[in-house]
């Protein structure tokens, strides 16, 4: 029974943590514009070198950089790698939210309680697009090794992700219970 428990438990937790953005105009304005901002870093970071030489010759070639760069990421991972993606950026804008929130109630005393949600985003971070983000850093060979072409790294870190958002839970309500609110 104490399986079943923790496991609705954190479903529940989880479900709280996804859907408070949508909570208040402001969490959803920030969930989109956290969600958009991951998306086009995602997008960009897939083929760096490209990126840097065409926003480097003018912000006029933005547009045609991230269609470009996402019909990329189709042809070559077809809609997995594109749905990998958009769902890292959707629960990264969640996870961001969600931060920003515990702050703001909490104030900087919380920051030892963000345990909940930045280990995930930093774990998963470079897992989202494969190679972009670890070209950045300059372990883009680090990837040629894996299986799959990094595919498991992308899937792990978003497994990772909603563990930690799990784990936190809404942001305004205390995820841990006591056996007297039992």
């Amino acid at each position: 029974m104490f399986m079943r428990d923790s496991i609705s438990g954190y479903l529940t937790n989880l479900s709280e943590a996804i859907s408070y953005p949508f909570e208040t105009w402001w969490g959803t304005i920030g969930l989109v514009l956290v969600t958009v901002a991951t998306y086009v870093l995602l997008i960009l970071s897939t083929m760096p070198e490209f990126s840097i030489q065409m926003l480097g010759d003018g912000l006029h070639w933005f547009e045609y950089v991230l269609v470009s760069l996402t019909e990329t990421v189709y042809r070559t991972d077809g809609w997995s790698g594109v749905v990998v993606i958009v769902l890292y950026a959707l629960l990264s804008g969640v996870a961001i939210v969600n931060a920003i929130a515990q702050l703001r109630i909490g104030g900087l005393s919380i920051l030892t309680d963000l345990s909940g949600v930045v280990p995930g985003l930093l774990a998963s971070g470079c897992a989202s697009c494969g190679a972009g983000l670890l070209g950045f850093l300059g372990f883009a060979g680090g990837v040629a090794v894996l299986p799959y072409d990094g595919a498991l790294l992308r899937v792990g870190g978003l497994a990772l992700l909603l563990f930690f958002l799990g784990r936190a839970g809404h942001p305004e309500h205390c995820a841990i219970t006591t056996k007297a609110a039992k």
